[in-house]
């Protein structure tokens, strides 16, 4: 794998490592309110999202405007992988070292806004009292356990996202 790729893909990934984990530790510090936020939540996805597709771009420009299906798809995972990483280890640090009661009050506002959109949906008070039964007694979302397996999940989720960036922008030399 050529290293101008790894090497983009790295850089960038810092970048949203650190836009990501600026996100968390200013709302850590402001508002724990705003990451129970949708719409917080849906701008991170699509910033995630983005700098996978810059990062494929300026490999791609890199390389002479021509990149393969492998090369796009390593410069987009292994730049929403660092992010990702770097995140997941900031919040791990606040709120398991730093400030533990943090993750008991943001677990509390999640399982509020939880319960509030399951009313909007109408949901049985017999499904209600389940579901906060069951959210209460879970672990916390920042346990070390969790965030390795939340990590997963997303990187799962952004592959399938990355396997359709990297077929779109892939583009091979004809003259090989």
């Amino acid at each position: 794998m050529d290293k101008t790729i790894k090497s983009i893909a790295t850089n960038f990934g810092i970048y949203l490592g650190v836009i990501l984990s600026s996100v968390t530790v200013i709302a850590y510090a402001t508002n724990l309110e705003l990451l129970t936020q949708t719409w917080l939540g849906i701008s991170l996805f699509i910033a995630i999202v983005v700098f996978g597709i810059i990062a494929v771009s300026k490999s791609k420009s890199a390389l002479g405007g021509y990149i393969s299906f492998k090369e796009a798809f390593t410069a987009y995972f292994i730049t929403v992988m660092i992010g990702i990483l770097i995140n997941a280890v900031i919040s791990v640090i606040i709120f398991n070292f730093i400030d533990p009661e943090a993750a008991v009050t943001l677990k509390e506002l999640v399982i509020e806004k939880s319960i509030e959109m399951m009313r909007n949906f109408n949901t049985p008070e017999d499904a209600l009292a389940d579901a906060l039964n069951q959210m209460e007694n879970s672990p916390s979302q920042f346990a070390i356990s969790s965030m390795v397996q939340s990590v997963i999940i997303q990187l799962i989720i952004y592959s399938v996202i990355g396997l359709i960036i990297s077929l779109i922008m892939k583009k091979n030399n004809e003259d090989l």
